[in-house]
């Protein structure tokens, strides 16, 4: 029997189950989400190079700038402090419009591309120190684990992605490749940038497929990571939901509270309406208050043998009407006025009772 009971110990916290939006919520609160940094340098390689291959001709015309004016005219100026703050400022300037666009594209593909994934998200939880980042033994199953392992072979498959898209490129142009060196400065830039553009687009378009394959992947072992056991199911609707013990006993404290009150009541009613038995129907009436009776209290059986008691006591009239106290058991709550069709019917015993006390 022990053995039996380690087993279901056993599978009851072994996770099996798929994560709720619950947990899915709390993981996304801190910052956990399924995402490859493989889309991320995917993506920003490609937009750079697609930036360059369609504004190619005017970054040329930037960094020739760069590069023959410091040769043509800052040469042949008289070394000052003014002149060499001059050059200063004119470099600065052209090398920023050469670099600021190039670092606007990469940032704005980084931020597109997760956004892409993970949607808006906004988390300070991954900047909390853990120690457990300290241990040793955790870092040693980190690096020898699985997920290090897909890593690695990840690596070597870009690597090896990469290193074949160059030299298939570099061996189909080798032609002009080996003719750079006969061609004036300015051609063989223009070839060089060309191939250079070209490589980077390819290479970068393998990437984004191996990218969309990790980012599945991750996809996968993220939620493989955040499954839930059974029991941790059941702890999850407890938080939830509530102890279903608690929740019945709250439910029983209501229920009384709300006898208590409906008992209160009874006092300053007109007329309880019975079946004898079974139903109890209290109705109270005020002219100029409400334009029909309204139920104060109503019970079967136990409530209804304790709603006559208390209506003997405090010496309200009882009457027996089988058919009217079922159906206003079932038809009317309490509180509420009662049903038009029963108007006629509540009218005779209402005046019946009224003749009684001598109302009327």
């Amino acid at each position: 029997m022990k053995f039996i009971s380690l087993n279901l110990q056993f599978f009851a916290g072994e996770k099996t189950e798929k994560a709720t939006p619950k947990k899915k919520s709390e993981s996304r609160k801190k910052g956990e989400t399924a995402k490859s940094q493989d889309v991320n340098t995917a993506l920003i390689l490609f937009a750079v190079f697609l930036f360059l291959f369609f504004t190619g001709k005017m970054f040329q015309e930037r960094l020739e700038n760069i590069l023959f004016v410091p040769l043509t005219d800052y040469i042949l100026r008289p070394v000052t402090i003014e002149t060499t703050m001059v050059v200063y400022r004119d470099m600065l300037a052209q090398a920023a419009w050469v670099v600021l666009p190039i670092m606007g594209t990469a940032a704005l593909a980084g931020i597109s591309a997760n956004y892409i994934q993970t949607g808006f998200l906004f988390s300070t939880y991954p900047l909390k120190p853990k120690l457990s980042k300290l241990n040793p033994l955790k870092g040693f199953q980190r690096i020898f684990s699985a997920r290090a392992l897909v890593e690695f072979l990840k690596s070597v498959l870009k690597i090896a992605m990469i290193g074949m898209t160059t030299f298939l490129l570099i061996w189909f142009s080798m032609e002009h490749i080996l003719s750079l060196s006969l061609k004036p400065v300015q051609q063989s830039l223009d070839i060089a940038g060309k191939l250079t553009v070209q490589m980077g687009l390819y290479a970068s378009s393998l990437l984004i497929v191996l990218s969309i394959l990790d980012y599945l992947y991750q996809k996968y072992d993220f939620e493989k990571n955040i499954r839930m056991s059974k029991q941790d199911l059941k702890d999850e609707f407890k938080n939830t939901e509530g102890d279903p013990l608690i929740k019945s006993r709250i439910k029983q404290r209501q229920r009384e509270m709300a006898t208590k009150r409906m008992m209160a009541d009874i006092p300053d009613a007109d007329v309880v309406i019975t079946n004898p038995t079974h139903f109890a129907i209290v109705l109270t009436y005020k002219e100029g208050e409400s334009h029909a009776p309204v139920v104060t209290a109503k019970g079967v059986d136990y409530v209804a043998q304790k709603i006559k008691l208390i209506a003997n006591e405090n010496s309200i009239a009882a009457v027996e009407n089988r058919p009217l106290a079922r159906a206003l058991y079932h038809q009317a709550d309490i509180g509420d006025p009662i049903p038009e069709e029963f108007f006629k019917a509540v009218a005779e015993i209402l005046a019946y009772v009224y003749r009684i006390k001598n109302k009327v």
